[in-house]
């Protein structure tokens, strides 16, 4: 299948990062290959711009981000676009969350995630070893790192500038009940809800996702109307896969992710499936281009 696109999202955590939370070499210099000519790559993660700072490799770069499912936008320094939760619906929430202890995370733009030291009890427990299988090594990574050394304990949660909750649960059955919670809440409070994994859930502004993230950022670039491909492999993915003209889920998504796109690549996250997928697609057909030419 021949694509042509002007412009590359890359999904994080299951794409071009590893189950080990590593961004291979290859992929880095893949993406500066596409770029030098004239390919705009960019990430777009559900993570936030502040874990990404620790996770990408030396000199990795991109045209530009989109973190926390689209709630944000960055070119390098430059904010692009940025929305934000209102502060009643951050205090239910916590609220909720208090009533079932469920794990959260609170994310504002540009600062360190917070939690209420009054729920620490808690969340720290829900990331006690021993590692329940079905949590992927991943995820679980992520969570340790966060409470020994990311999150920032408060008396108090106050402003208006938050980028996004991310709620984990070491069972499934704990996290699906919380999302009936969250979903019975959406019919007083306007927000949208996303999985990135079957562990958790992530809350943000209504009607933003991937894809909203996507459109504004290529309208910054007047790219609207141009080719454009996605990598990804969850459902929090789903939006974005929507939105571009070529969909690709990698071999390690779920066959229900697998199902809805135009190409699964033939390789996993842990087998460099980006790197192997964008040479053989996309750079080697440009250069066939370009030789023809």
């Amino acid at each position: 299948m021949a694509i042509n696109p002007k412009a590359v999202f890359l999904d994080m955590d299951g794409t071009i990062l590893n189950h080990t939370n590593e961004v291979s070499m290859d992929t880095k210099e893949i993406i500066d290959r596409l770029r030098s000519e004239g390919i705009f790559v960019f990430v777009a993660t559900g993570r936030s711009a502040e874990e990404l700072a620790e996770m990408l490799p030396e000199g990795f770069a991109v045209d530009g981000i989109i973190t926390s499912n689209g709630m944000a936008g960055y070119i390098g320094e430059e904010v692009v676009f940025e929305h934000a939760l209102p502060l009643d619906l951050v205090e239910t929430v916590i609220a909720k969350a208090r009533e079932r202890k469920i794990y959260y995370e609170l994310f504002p733009h540009g600062e360190a995630r917070l939690v209420l030291k009054q729920d620490q009890a808690f969340v720290e427990a829900a990331v006690r070893e021993p590692k329940p299988d079905s949590v992927q090594i991943n995820e679980w990574i992520s969570r340790q790192k966060a409470i020994e050394e990311e999150i920032e304990w408060t008396d108090e949660i106050t402003g208006s500038h938050f980028s996004k909750f991310y709620f984990f649960a070491r069972t499934k059955d704990e996290i699906d009940d919380w999302k009936i919670e969250l979903k019975q809440l959406q019919k007083e409070m306007d927000f949208t809800m996303t999985p990135s994994s079957p562990h958790n859930a992530e809350v943000m502004v209504a009607d933003i996702n991937k894809a909203s993230g996507i459109k504004q950022m290529l309208e910054r670039f007047g790219l609207t109307g141009c080719e454009t491909l996605a990598i990804g492999d969850s459902d929090n993915d789903v939006k974005m896969f929507e939105y571009v003209s070529h969909a690709v889920a990698m071999k390690n998504a779920a066959d229900h992710i697998q199902a809805m796109v135009d190409e699964v690549t033939e390789f996993t996250c842990d087998e460099n499936g980006v790197y192997h997928y964008l040479k053989s697609k996309v750079w080697e057909q440009l250069e066939a281009r370009t030789s023809k030419a």
